[in-house]
């Protein structure tokens, strides 16, 4: 069984893309709420908004299940990314709205799901960067992430348009890091840099820039390519006035 969608570029970039995945398990579906199955909290369709990778002959690794059924992008430790604020963890019992997963008694096992969906992403994810790096003396991994523009839970008001995440500095090199920031901060849309969303587990685990390994988060705001609840419905037409900043970034990665 195939834990993640994959196709190998010959570029120096690996995207990843743990939270695109809508697949549930029967076994899983059956505790779960009619919240859970709702899917609410997906990237949802990031994959489409990045249309282009593989017309750039670029790496993709995508997540084929939920992230209700495991985090991709959570460390299995346990360890929180983001002290002190609230967070959802590697097998999250709730929504970002706070409603439950599971039905009551039921909790998840997360050992197994580990073993069966998180573990097979990151062996993947290892083995493509060892073999990029083989080839072209370097590294890059770009995490593509998308959410709602309000999730109250987790930030107030209205969050950025494109939020690029380092581990506030640690996970790529300064000068790519302030190249990436002037296309953001020049261009139409709302920026930040390692503000709320600061890179999750696979950026701040993967990024060694002394061993040129350099990793970056992007957190997109769903309401810049996507027409927001209760539709989640792709825009065709803001995607395509958002397309020419990613594929910027994208080759500013490349470069």
């Amino acid at each position: 069984m195939n834990a993640f969608h994959f196709h190998q570029g010959n570029s120096p970039l690996l995207v990843s893309m743990p939270h695109v995945g809508l697949e549930i398990p029967d076994f899983i579906k059956n505790d779960m709420t009619d919240d859970a199955l709702s899917l609410t909290d997906t990237d949802w369709h990031i994959d489409r908004l990045y249309n282009f990778l593989v017309d750039m002959d670029i790496s993709v690794i995508s997540a084929k299940y939920s992230r209700y059924v495991v985090d991709l992008n959570r460390g299995t430790d346990g360890q929180s990314l983001y002290p002190r604020q609230k967070v959802t963890g590697l097998c999250p019992l709730e929504t970002f709205e706070e409603k439950p997963l599971y039905k009551k008694g039921k909790v998840p096992d997360i050992n197994q799901r580990v073993e069966t969906y998180w573990q097979p992403y990151h062996d993947k994810i290892r083995i493509e960067l060892d073999r990029i790096k083989k080839r072209h003396g370097r590294a890059m991994l770009w995490d593509a992430h998308s959410i709602k523009s309000r999730v109250p839970m987790l930030f107030d008001g209205c969050l950025p348009d494109l939020n690029i995440g380092t581990g506030n500095g640690i996970s790529a090199g300064h000068l790519l890091v302030e190249k990436l920031d002037r296309i953001t901060s020049q261009s139409s849309y709302s920026s930040a840099l390692n503000g709320r969303f600061k890179g999750g587990y696979i950026t701040r685990h993967y990024g060694d820039p002394k061993n040129n390994i350099h990793a970056v988060q992007l957190e997109i705001s769903q309401i810049t390519y996507m027409d927001e609840e209760p539709n989640v419905r792709f825009n065709e037409a803001k995607a395509n006035k958002l397309r020419p900043i990613l594929i910027r970034l994208i080759e500013t990665m490349i470069e």
